[in-house]
């Protein structure tokens, strides 16, 4: 990574964004709360939406975003109907890595997250899989997204 993109990285951790979308009913398990599972379907529509605000792809012809980790901490149960806000602070950036922190929140509800998350995603080449590091364009586009103070 070139002195520019790397301060540029570095400079990137500690900001932050947020998603809101809508519980769906068919999200309810038979206990009548979100399934654990669709948490990380709400992680993933929050990834890949903030990812097209910053102009990042999540797949194209030569470049792929994949999961490479996540771990969820369940707070609280979720009920319908509710609308969600998930706040993401990134942690660090690396050469072709970002690690964030997700909660996820129940708008109105000022208690605290539902869900706390850690995530890892990896830039990779289409044609080989391998890590691809992220470019100068790459990394301005998430400082557009990634605001620092702005939660």
């Amino acid at each position: 990574m070139d002195t520019s993109v790397n301060e540029l990285a570095h400079a990137l951790a500690g900001g932050n964004c947020r998603f809101e979308m809508p519980v769906r009913w068919g999200d309810l398990d038979a206990l009548n709360h979100v399934n654990n599972t669709v948490y990380l379907r709400y992680l993933e529509e929050a990834r890949v939406n903030v990812l097209e605000a910053a102009g990042i792809g999540v797949v194209d012809e030569t470049r792929n975003i994949v999961l490479a980790r996540v771990t969820c901490d369940f707070l609280r149960p979720i009920a319908w109907p509710a609308m969600l806000r998930i706040e993401m602070v990134l942690q660090r950036v690396g050469r072709s890595s970002l690690e964030y922190v997700a909660d996820i929140h129940v708008v109105g509800d000022d208690e605290g997250p539902y869900a706390r998350t850690l995530n890892i995603i990896v830039g990779t080449a289409a044609a080989t899989g391998r890590s691809s590091p992220w470019t100068q364009v790459e990394l301005q586009g998430l400082a557009r997204v990634f605001v620092q103070g702005a939660a």
